[in-house]
């Protein structure tokens, strides 16, 4: 790994299981990632002030005693979340997938401050919820996604995407997006929708098809599905069937990390 190479902070605690799959994404980006425990982070928050972009893994956190995510937002909110909140004042990229998002969600780092406003002093409580599935099942499933071209979001900002290789895997049992019709219109009308589940592909009955949000800044992204799962054109459901043309340039998990990692780069 070259010595420019931005850190890349992914956090974990018990029943996390896709740290390793993010640390990966992140140095297949160009990034130099390091997994560290909450516990740790919590003993010692100015540890985060050395990294450049950070990451809150998917999986099932503390066993998702409670409800999803309840118990690591928890924590978050009462130790380190002062130390986040910095490090997004600062412009740290901060990716969220999947348990990941739960969690910010219950730390209060997602939807965030409004446009112009700075991160309050103490989170502020959740104001979207993560509830059970459309149908009340577990599912794991690839599905098409959109990312809305008016997006402020760094890690989905100027994505194409096609009906064939526009896709992320998903696995949950708690990933509906609810919240009041006023937030989502604020959402939308500052470009803080960062990806959407295609009109056919809407397994999970989310409001408005929205896959993942990101804060008024365009740092903090959290969604649903797996990038991470998707850095590899071997992963893809039907990538034996893929022409070349298609399997040209990088699948769009890896494209989402690079954008990342290029922005801190271009601003370092």
């Amino acid at each position: 790994m070259a010595d420019h190479a931005p850190k890349a902070l992914v956090i974990t605690a018990a029943g996390i299981n896709c740290d390793l799959e993010l640390a990966q994404s992140f140095r297949d980006a160009g990034a130099q990632p390091e997994c560290v425990l909450l516990s740790e982070l919590v003993r010692n928050p100015a540890r985060i002030d050395g990294y450049r972009l950070i990451g809150l893994p998917g999986g099932f956190s503390f066993g998702d005693d409670i409800a999803a995510g309840r118990i690591m937002g928890a924590l978050i909110r009462r130790s380190i979340y002062p130390a986040l909140a910095a490090a997004i004042e600062r412009g740290v990229p901060m990716i969220c997938p999947c348990n990941g998002f739960q969690i910010a969600v219950q730390a209060g780092l997602l939807p965030g401050p409004a446009a112009g406003e700075s991160w309050p002093v103490e989170a502020a409580s959740p104001t979207v919820a993560l509830a059970q599935n459309q149908g009340g099942a577990f599912r794991d499933i690839w599905t098409r996604v959109e990312i809305p071209a008016d997006t402020r979001c760094v890690w989905t900002q100027g994505l194409e995407l096609d009906d064939s290789t526009g896709l992320l895997p998903s696995a949950h049992g708690e990933g509906r997006l609810v919240a009041s019709d006023a937030l989502l219109d604020a959402l939308e009308a500052n470009g803080q929708v960062a990806v959407r589940y295609h009109a056919d592909d809407h397994f999970n009955g989310s409001m408005r098809r929205i896959a993942g949000i990101c804060d008024s800044s365009g740092l903090v992204f959290g969604l649903m599905p797996h990038p991470e799962r998707y850095t590899r054109w071997t992963q893809h459901p039907r990538w034996t069937r893929l022409s070349a043309h298609q399997r040209h340039g990088e699948p769009l998990g890896l494209r989402m990390f690079r954008n990342a990692v290029e922005r801190v780069l271009v601003t370092a």
